[in-house]
């Protein structure tokens, strides 16, 4: 599912210490940034350059105008990064590979220098992840690849604006740009839900507030309104399957529970499928493949916290102040803030219910 996919894909500057991954995956990785970044012209060069296609150069300015209201309303960094353009004659900018147990939604740990343990691995050319997910499968795990279409080295580099940002609408490109960004202005070592469930809030908030300031209406039916239904869908039995898993069921009746599980998911999703969007089949694709834990994984990282984001940003005077609530929260001993994004969780879910019984 291409918008849920942003994230901070590997990274960087790995090749400082060794011992963390294979020396051939530390080349890849060495090679393929080196690549992005040799490919990547200033902006101002590409929109005078008579041969840049028209279209590309509205989306470019486009962006330079989102990328500057990140900075003067948002607060989010400012510096060099989105200010350049590269093609890089694929569709994505990284693939990104999830690996679980068959018993287990906790994520296998890819650990790097400085960026400390992500819930993923990514890779700048997909036949090297489906190589790699294949290893993973044949030991016993379970696996899924996704293609992303950008990543934050956390201001490492100045990260360029990119042909796979620029595929789909100005709404998109505004929370993507604002999600990236985000990563740079706060980031927590070794917890891959609290950096992507702050991204993303951070993203969604922002394009509110990127279209109010652009004069447009304040979007009366969400265009993400189905992707949002779709998540929860899979969160539901994202859940499910955590509650089995941690059940005393023995492992031969927690397969036959987790079958069920991806059998009923199926079904769900066809009844609200047809029912709730009339047929619409923008998600059928992801019902294509293999249902396994490795592929609900994004959902749970990506979503997990944005309501305790929210509650904090509502309770905020600015974006200045919240930044800092959030920095207090990514502070706490890793213990002491999973207890804590709990209480505010079951906060903001309560206060939803109170909401809707008035």
């Amino acid at each position: 599912m291409r918008g849920r996919m942003k994230g901070l894909g590997l990274l960087l500057l790995i090749g400082l210490l060794p011992g963390c991954s294979s020396l051939s995956y530390l080349h890849h990785s060495w090679q393929g940034q080196r690549d992005l970044l040799a490919r990547a012209e200033p902006l101002e060069q590409v929109l005078q350059d008579p041969a840049t296609d028209p279209q590309l150069a509205t989306r470019l300015r486009h962006a330079q105008r989102i990328r500057a209201y990140a900075s003067s309303h948002l607060q989010l960094p400012d510096n060099a990064s989105y200010a350049r353009y590269a093609d890089l004659q694929r569709p994505y900018a990284l693939w990104n590979l999830f690996v679980t147990a068959p018993l287990s939604m906790d994520a296998v740990a890819h650990c790097y220098p400085f960026f400390g343990c992500i819930a993923y691995k990514g890779y700048f050319d997909q036949a090297t992840a489906e190589a790699a997910a294949a290893q993973w499968r044949d030991e016993g795990m379970e696996v899924y690849v996704a293609g992303i279409p950008a990543y934050s080295t956390l201001g490492w580099y100045d990260d360029p604006l990119l042909n796979s940002m620029l595929h789909w609408d100005d709404n998109y490109l505004a929370e993507l740009l604002f999600h990236e960004l985000a990563h740079q202005q706060f980031y927590v070592k070794d917890d891959t839900a609290f950096n992507e469930s702050f991204a993303t809030f951070v993203g969604q908030q922002g394009l509110r507030e990127w279209r109010a300031e652009q004069g447009l209406d304040a979007l009366q039916t969400d265009p993400k309104q189905q992707e949002r239904e779709f998540v929860q869908l899979l969160l539901q039995a994202r859940e499910q399957l955590v509650q089995l898993y941690a059940s005393d069921l023995g492992d031969a009746a927690k397969l036959t529970a987790k079958a069920a599980v991806f059998a009923q998911l199926r079904r769900d999703f066809q009844h609200w499928r047809d029912t709730r969007w009339a047929g619409d089949g923008r998600y059928d694709h992801w019902f294509a493949g293999e249902l396994n834990n490795a592929r609900l994984l994004p959902f749970g990282l990506y979503d997990q916290w944005v309501p305790v984001f929210a509650q904090l940003f509502a309770a905020s005077s600015g974006w200045p102040d919240f930044y800092q609530r959030v920095e207090a929260l990514g502070d706490l001993p890793p213990a002491a803030r999973e207890a804590r994004l709990q209480e505010l969780r079951q906060s903001a879910a309560d206060g939803a219910s109170e909401a809707q019984s008035d």
